[in-house]
């Protein structure tokens, strides 16, 4: 099981966010409390007027070597278990995501 589904276009990812974390990292691969997997990452901004959502974009997009404008939070923008959308060729960024997370 993993954290992301590859689709036409695009890839979608499961991320565990910690708001006010201290700084800004993805930590990798835990379960959530469904015991789903998700990627944790943590950013220093706080939960405010969608903040943490931008931070979240862009540690995402820079851990990833993409573009921030290629990822975007599609669900759970007032929650700690967030819906990613990365754009771009599905395959490598499966790739990516395997290599990064082994």
């Amino acid at each position: 099981m993993f954290a992301w589904a590859p689709a036409v276009g695009h890839v979608t990812l499961s991320v565990r966010v910690t708001p006010r974390g201290g700084r800004n990292a993805v930590e990798g691969l835990r379960a959530d409390a469904d015991g789903a997997p998700a990627l944790s990452v943590r950013v220093a901004a706080a939960p405010v007027d969608g903040t943490s959502n931008d931070a979240v974009e862009t540690v995402v997009a820079k851990w990833l070597g993409v573009r921030p404008r290629d990822v975007e939070v599609t669900g759970g923008l007032t929650a700690r278990i967030k819906r990613l959308r990365i754009d771009g060729d599905p395959v490598a960024l499966v790739r990516k995501l395997q290599a990064l997370t082994a």
